[in-house]
């Protein structure tokens, strides 16, 4: 059982950036691919990122590419998202998610662990 700790949301201006952390519980994270994914109000839960198990690779969604870079150190077992250029339309509720499959790891239903979420809210 692999446990997710999502942290650094809280409310910044559009224009503004943040940083978001993923803590793991898992000794063997490196073996795990992780993601990124949101849930705005009143929508689905949609794909940000995502990076390879050892950082070599990853993929972003349209919305946020060029703004938002994913990276990982797996000698912290923690995932990054840093977040640049926020605009009101990325406000949601942020979860990460773990892995253990050879997916390519771009929808929900790649993934088997996830966090409880961390609030991004961005202020016109």
């Amino acid at each position: 059982q692999v446990q997710l700790v999502e942290s650094g949301g809280r409310l910044v201006q559009a224009g503004g950036s943040l940083r978001l952390s993923c803590a793991a519980s898992e000794r063997t994270f490196s073996s795990y691919r992780m993601g990124w994914f949101r849930r705005a109000p009143g929508k689905e839960r949609e794909f940000v990122a995502t990076i390879s198990g050892t950082g070599g690779s990853s993929d972003y969604a349209g919305s946020v590419k060029g703004r938002f870079t994913v990276v990982r150190d797996n000698a912290k077992n923690t995932m990054y998202l840093q977040m640049n250029s926020l605009k009101p339309e990325d406000t949601a509720v942020y979860y990460c998610a773990a892995s253990y499959s050879a997916l390519a790891g771009l929808t929900v239903y790649d993934y088997r662990y996830w966090g409880r979420g961390t609030q991004v809210t961005v202020s016109s």
